[in-house]
């Protein structure tokens, strides 16, 4: 544990410590236990406080408050978003990209084994797809496109104000995983044409198990799950009122740090470029437009998984990329589809940084890396 008694803790993008905000707002409403369907005061009190949630969060991005439905995070709210407009929409085609999250790629999967065609669209080397792309795609018998805001694993930001614009012209549902986007760059989900839009409450300092999806009023699809009527019978089941009034506290409270988080970031990610690129055989595979806080590498000669475990060792956190796929030995379908050559894609480490990291654990991590690498490349008699 190089001698340090808190680890660095940069892998943000996989699940955020919960925030000040979030944690008073636990706080103060822990005696909230009231079934926010019942009839009586101890209920109304919950169903308030739901209600309230419901309008930070909509107005944190752009929407309306009906147009808020809870659930249990991104992979769920993605995973409605496509397989509910599948159903209520019937046969057809869906467009995506190479590079969504598995909750993506996995739920076009599922359905395209029941009949439906799905085009994923290759990327650029910035990991980044063009509006034109999708228009090339469309179909007469397309009734979805979902395209991310941002990239969980290199931080490309997609053009989803131009992809749903194109959509809307063409009548064609939009869907946009914002679950890494949320809290961290600008969001307006009316403005940017989204029909769907999916949020996860552990990536910006809420509790784990809590998400949103955004559905455009007037948007038809099928309800996720059925019972007593909650979310408008869209979503059935007891709210987590808890964890939906912590999630509203905590977005409100990273849409408002927003744009003073993001200078930091910006600086603390260049200075760990600067020092990670002295590596030899190191490479930036992040481009310059990407989230805040979040950049990737990978490393000649040098094994991914091997490298986080050496890290960790010496009390540094960082991933291999998408949180939901690390620890399974898969390569990065991300870099692989960027263009990267299988031995070079899996050796990828992502740091996601917060405004909470600092200088001097971004100089400690560079050099952690540094002499890991080199460790590594020693021991193994790779040698540049």
């Amino acid at each position: 544990m190089d001698n340090r008694a808190e680890p660095i803790y940069m892998d943000h993008g996989a699940t955020t410590p919960i925030s000040p905000a979030a944690r008073e707002a636990i706080f103060e409403n822990l005696e909230l236990f009231g079934n926010p369907s019942s009839l009586y005061s101890l209920g109304r009190k919950a169903k308030n406080k739901i209600k309230e949630s419901r309008q930070i969060i909509a107005g944190a991005i752009g929407a309306l408050p009906e147009e808020i439905y809870f659930t249990s995070g991104g992979s769920e709210s993605n995973s409605w978003a496509i397989r509910g407009t599948a159903e209520e929409r019937g046969l057809g085609h869906i467009i995506t990209t190479a590079v969504e999250h598995p909750s993506v790629l996995n739920a076009c999967e599922s359905l395209e084994r029941k009949g439906w065609s799905v085009t994923r669209l290759s990327v650029n080397q910035e990991g980044r797809v063009f509006a034109r792309q999708v228009l090339e795609a469309v179909r007469e018998d397309t009734i979805l496109i979902s395209v991310m805001a941002a990239n969980n694993e290199v931080g490309t930001i997609m053009p989803v104000e131009e992809i749903g614009r194109a959509a809307g012209e063409k009548g064609i549902l939009f869907h946009s995983d914002a679950v890494q986007a949320a809290g961290h760059i600008p969001l307006n989900a009316q403005e940017m044409g989204m029909d769907l839009c999916s949020l996860s409450g552990h990536k910006f300092g809420a509790p784990k198990g809590t998400g949103v999806l955004y559905i455009r009023k007037g948007v038809r699809i099928a309800p996720w799950i059925h019972g007593g009527g909650q979310e408008q019978g869209r979503r059935g089941g007891t709210e987590n009122t808890l964890g939906i009034i912590a999630m509203a506290a905590a977005l409100d409270s990273s849409v408002r740090q927003q744009r003073q988080a993001a200078k930091k970031l910006d600086e603390l990610t260049k200075q760990l470029a600067r020092g990670v690129l002295q590596i030899d055989g190191a490479r930036l595979t992040s481009p310059e437009n990407r989230l805040p806080g979040t950049i990737s590498f990978v490393f000649e000669g040098v094994d991914g998984n091997q490298l986080i475990h050496r890290l960790d060792r010496k009390g540094l956190c960082v991933s291999g990329g998408s949180a939901c796929s690390s620890g399974t030995g898969q390569v990065s379908h991300v870099l692989l589809a960027m263009g990267y050559e299988h031995s070079l894609a899996q050796s990828a480490l992502r740091f996601s940084l917060s405004e909470h990291n600092t200088e001097s654990q971004v100089k400690d991590a560079a050099r952690l890396v540094a002499e890991t690498v080199k460790e590594m490349r020693e021991a193994y008699g790779y040698y540049l």
